[in-house]
């Protein structure tokens, strides 16, 4: 099938454009499911296709308030990692002690990125009760459309998300993909059990959810040519073995013709498919 649709036409698909079944693919079943696990985690974390961004909700509990909290807090001892460390100064051994809170929440696995969460506490100064300036530019200047033009109240409007800005930052996070843990580096006395948090993170694509992963055109030419790889590497033992009719194997040249698409589709990948790295602006 052109256009696989599960994991098994992919791998059709891709010992197709290798020559089956005219040709015999020495490759082994355990090892083409290996190549597809690699190219699906590579094509998550390096393809801009491979995650999409989501904002997911999660309700604080006071189990969680308590472990940020620690040790100063409602709960000494919950969830603190302990370390230490040695140094040896003026001839004596001397012993640093460390203490690091379990302030984080467990993410799904499936994501690889968190940007930021949203406010949650309401300390902006944009907010909308009635002692908000936002509530009483409206009541005070507002009073009928056409009294106040649009200019100066965009720029009121600019003025006071600058404000906030500088007032309200954002909460201070930090994320490792290896982990799967969001630690939230705030205040844990302005949050209240049954709060909500909005996390705006990218959460890779499941190929089982959505099957037209598995079309992707990067993701086939990929995949075969790491199955390429693994056929001319698992020949390469027999190079120079003549099969009856003096058909000659040459496992070498199937490895090295197979890296060099790989290190094609790698510089592809890095100039048309990433998405490029920030830079910072002094």
């Amino acid at each position: 099938m052109a256009q696989p649709a599960s994991r098994q036409q992919l791998i059709d698909y891709c010992k197709r454009k290798l020559g089956a079944p005219v040709l015999e693919i020495n490759v082994a079943d355990e090892q083409i499911d290996d190549l597809v696990d690699d190219a699906i985690q590579f094509f998550q974390e390096r393809h801009f296709d491979g995650v999409g961004q989501v904002y997911l909700k999660y309700q604080v509990t006071q189990n969680d308030i308590n472990r940020g909290r620690a040790p100063g807090g409602e709960s000494p001892t919950a969830g603190i990692a302990n370390t230490s460390a040695t140094a040896n100064i003026g001839g004596s051994t001397v012993t640093f002690n460390y203490k690091e809170n379990s302030n984080f929440l467990q993410v799904p696995s499936s994501v690889i990125g968190i940007q930021k969460i949203y406010h949650f506490d309401g300390t902006n100064t944009t907010t909308n009760n009635m002692f908000s300036v936002k509530y009483q530019l409206f009541l005070n200047d507002i009073y009928y459309w056409g009294s106040t033009e649009i200019l100066t109240y965009a720029m009121t409007k600019t003025y006071l998300e600058d404000i906030d800005f500088l007032l309200t930052t954002q909460k201070q996070i930090r994320f490792n993909q290896r982990q799967d843990r969001l630690y939230l580096d705030i205040d844990w006395g302005s949050v209240s059990a049954g709060d909500y948090l909005i996390i705006d993170c990218y959460r890779a694509l499941n190929p089982n959810d959505f099957s037209r992963v598995w079309n992707d055109s990067f993701l086939k030419i990929y995949l075969t040519s790491l199955i390429k790889r693994q056929w001319g590497q698992n020949l390469i033992k027999f190079q120079g073995v003549k099969l009856p009719g003096g058909v000659e194997l040459n496992g070498r040249q199937i490895y090295d013709d197979a890296q060099k698409e790989i290190d094609a589709i790698m510089e592809k990948m890095s100039n048309t498919y990433e998405l490029p790295p920030l830079d910072m602006i002094g």
